[in-house]
């Protein structure tokens, strides 16, 4: 267990998990809490799980404590990942990420180094995870280099809903291929209870089940 920031952990779990592919995400039970945590994975190497999220809450907050040697209860890996690139576009590839959507990234760029990340945050201060990118460049506020976004070959996001709609606005006027993380909140993880459903095609999906990663250009953005 490690502390980023204030508000930010790094925590790394030994677990056996099934098809531990980038966009997934693991569904963690906290003691005294009725409903779990889903948590984006930032990376999986030889049964070890590195899950990095943000103190939001009591359940996170009581996540935040465990300490080496505590059991922990994970379901996982669940949802959808993000797509493997194509040979030909691999070298052309940009992450696009806002805050605590990095994680996730990070596990794709070292998946498929040859991509480009964008980190935006809030201030300096709350910046995490951009020094392990093999390539990234960071931004603060709404400064974020749509130009950049916009020649490229494919693109991956996730963050917050407003940065995904932007990135999805770029990608559309461009047909750029992009695929999005999408941020609701999950109760089962398992696509039973409902609870995380989004616009898309027309109809409504599940992000936990059919998620979390969609293409952007179905998505009805609001």
């Amino acid at each position: 267990m490690t502390r980023l920031t204030a508000d930010v952990v790094d925590l790394r779990v030994k677990i056996p998990l099934k098809d531990p592919r980038p966009g997934r995400f693991v569904h963690v039970a906290v003691p005294g809490f009725s409903l779990r945590r889903p948590i984006s994975l930032c990376g999986y190497d030889h049964g070890t799980a590195r899950l990095v999220f943000a103190v939001k809450g009591r359940g996170t907050a009581a996540l935040a404590e465990f300490q080496p040697g505590d059991s922990i209860d994970i379901l996982g890996a669940l949802g959808n990942g993000f797509p493997v690139p194509a040979a030909d576009i691999e070298s052309n590839v940009t992450l696009v990420g806002g805050g605590i959507g990095l994680p996730p990234l990070l596990y794709y760029a070292k998946t498929y180094p040859n991509s480009h990340a964008i980190a935006g945050f809030r201030s300096p201060e709350q910046a995490v995870l951009t020094d392990e990118f093999p390539s990234a460049e960071v931004c603060f506020g709404e400064d974020y280099p749509h130009e950049r976004i916009g020649q490229a070959d494919l693109v991956v996001a996730c963050g917050p809903y407003p940065l995904l709609k932007a990135v999805a606005d770029v990608c559309k006027k461009r047909s750029i291929p992009c695929y999005v993380s999408m941020e609701e909140r999950m109760a089962c993880g398992v696509g039973a209870c409902l609870t995380c459903v989004c616009p898309f095609g027309g109809n409504y999906v599940r992000c936990c089940k059919d998620g979390p990663v969609f293409p952007a250009s179905e998505v009805g953005w609001i």
